[in-house]
């Protein structure tokens, strides 16, 4: 029994596809090893809470690998930066001629949802992928807003979460005066896990397949990615709204891929049209921050500088992060779940040391 498992031990570290990354020293990546020192110093010493990892590659090489909690075999829930894995099957659905576009109507791709909807209103014969994919819909659904109907830990109270979600009445909205006040890009931003959810029978309606499945045989099999653990729903539906666990190793696999117009080791993952327009705003948060297709987008400063940059994100302060005009790709996982001050916990770990390691 002891030499199986050293046996297991001595094979995790390519399974989990750590031979696929060509390693360099920060020094070689054009990083301070001094600051990064430091930065780890702060960690543990308990100035930054449950750190679970710190990745960043440089140029297409991983430069800086340290672990806090687990290892390189861990398996981290980011909570909601699946979401932005959720936009890229997207994506490989459309390049597949699976799905038509991201104007394809939800209703009419999930028609047994039409006939026992709730609510009934004809905008919602209107709600399309992209409005799903920018957190946009009209359906009164507000995760950030515990009073709201569709916030999603009344969802999970359900047994069937996409027919709770499109049940949804549509949301109204209160203005001072008469004049209405047109939405940056046109579209109301409403943080909506559910909303997401749906997608994933859109997927599977689409493709033919489970979108676990397709994400295996489309996305993480073709970057070397070999263990995964995905939530289900009560009907045995993949949350691709959140929750999924992969490697920090391979959560840094998919911000290069963004970072390299999707690509992976030259090889063609994805169309570099979805990539650019998956990180092209298409809602505003507020007003340093804006949403592309599941990708959160916002610039972070270090000293007088401002780096642009998309980024996955998750409760607990999880961040996957590209800065494209460093060549330079991120992972930061932590398991400090809806602490106050959780993500800004982890902006302060960019640009206070990693983003000031650059030379």
């Amino acid at each position: 029994m002891l030499r199986s498992i050293v046996v297991v031990l001595l094979l995790a570290p390519a399974a989990f596809g750590q031979s696929d990354w060509q390693r360099i020293t920060p020094e070689s990546a054009g990083l301070d090893a001094n600051r990064l020192d430091a930065m780890e110093t702060a960690i543990k010493a308990g100035e930054f809470k449950k750190i679970g990892s710190v990745l960043v590659a440089r140029h297409g090489r991983l430069a800086y690998e340290r672990y806090f909690e687990g290892d390189a075999a861990t398996l981290r829930d980011t909570r909601s930066a699946t979401k932005s894995i959720t936009s890229l099957l997207l994506g490989l659905a459309i390049q597949d001629k699976k799905l038509s576009s991201v104007d394809a109507k939800i209703l009419d791709l999930l028609p047994e949802r039409r006939r026992k909807l709730q609510n009934a209103d004809p905008r919602k014969e209107n709600i399309t992928v992209e409005d799903l994919l920018t957190m946009s819909s009209p359906l009164e659904c507000d995760d950030w807003n515990d009073a709201s109907r569709g916030n999603e830990e009344r969802m999970y109270l359900i047994e069937d979460w996409a027919q709770f979600i499109l049940d949804l009445p549509i949301r109204g909205r209160m203005r001072v005066g008469e004049a209405k006040e047109t939405p940056r890009y046109g579209r109301n931003f409403s943080y909506c896990t559910g909303g997401v959810f749906v997608l994933s029978e859109v997927l599977s309606k689409a493709t033919g397949l489970r979108a676990d499945k397709y994400a295996e045989e489309k996305l993480f099999g073709p970057l070397g990615i070999r263990n995964a653990t995905w939530v289900y729903s009560p009907l045995d539906i993949p949350q691709t709204g959140g929750g999924l666990r992969l490697s920090s190793l391979d959560l840094l696999k998919i911000a290069q891929l963004y970072l390299n117009g999707g690509k992976w080791n030259g090889k063609r993952i994805t169309d570099e049209d979805w990539i650019q327009k998956s990180i092209t705003p298409h809602a505003e948060t507020n007003d340093h921050q804006e949403y592309g297709y599941l990708w959160w987008l916002q610039s972070f400063k270090a000293r007088d500088a401002s780096y642009p940059a998309f980024f996955m994100s998750g409760n607990g302060g999880n961040k996957v992060v590209g800065f494209p005009t460093l060549d330079m790709a991120v992972v930061i996982t932590s398991t400090n779940y809806n602490a106050h001050g959780m993500h800004e916990q982890t902006e302060r770990l960019l640009s206070d040391y990693i983003l000031l390691v650059v030379r």
